[in-house]
């Protein structure tokens, strides 16, 4: 029967992968992959030899068609992204509403994506929080930072390594330079790290330290007036 499967790929640590999603894979007819230059390095790590497309949200509107025609004919499609889990920040959408609009089963395989390590890891509230991905580049940036500067919940925002520092910069001047963060960088990697403190104590962090690699960072909602009341009483006691 045919069917789409979306299967999570490791985010760094290729031990990640899990042995279902390695026999999905094998036995796919065929792989979407976001990049299969990336994505054939896994393939041949595992000894995986299904045919691969690319499937990326530069090609992913043109290719739509093809791939429900493909879907409705019998064949059993894998979608896979660089890393993670697909349509969470990266195509994934789009496909999976053409599948349920034309009755075809699809099937989220559980697995690896950035965003729950590095909430877990940071130390912040997770018991309820919002993941905002990638924050808009320009058009809309400035609204998106005042809507989240009253957010109450711990918030989610992935970052380009090479925009950090204005990220960071944003945060102290919507958030506060005490709101608190934590920096999550190469999670499940070798050089794994994850710094934790105040806006302008990462700021110095990496001031003196340039990040590398995949980020996540994760910031503390916005105090109510009883915690603020709180800290202000501590901070007089001192």
């Amino acid at each position: 029967m045919s069917k789409l499967y979306i299967v999570p790929t490791p985010i760094g640590n290729l031990e990640d992968m899990t042995f279902r999603a390695i026999r999905i894979l094998q036995e796919a007819d065929l792989i979407l992959a976001e990049d299969t230059r990336t994505s054939g390095k896994l393939l041949k790590h595992y000894q995986i030899g299904t045919h691969m497309h690319s499937h990326h949200m530069h090609n992913e509107h043109k290719t739509i068609e093809n791939i429900i025609a493909r879907l409705k004919a019998g064949e059993t499609i894998a979608l896979i992204s660089d890393a993670g889990t697909p349509a969470i920040s990266d195509p994934g959408f789009l496909i999976s509403r053409a599948c349920i609009e034309n009755d075809i089963p699809i099937e989220c395989l559980p697995g690896a994506t950035a965003f729950v390590p590095a909430l877990v890891n940071s130390g912040l509230p997770n018991d309820r929080f919002i993941f905002e991905g990638f924050l808009p580049e320009k058009k809309g940036r400035q609204t998106r930072f005042l809507a989240l500067a009253e957010e109450s919940r711990t918030m989610i925002i992935y970052v380009s390594p090479h925009k950090l520092m204005k990220t960071l910069a944003e945060f102290k001047t919507y958030f506060g330079a005490e709101r608190q963060i934590c920096v999550s960088r190469e999670l499940s990697k070798l050089h794994e790290e994850n710094f934790r403190g105040t806006v302008d104590e990462v700021i110095a962090h990496y001031e003196a330290k340039p990040a590398k690699g995949e980020i996540v960072v994760t910031v503390g909602g916005k105090p109510s007036k009883k915690e603020l009341s709180k800290s202000e009483e501590k901070e007089s006691e001192v």
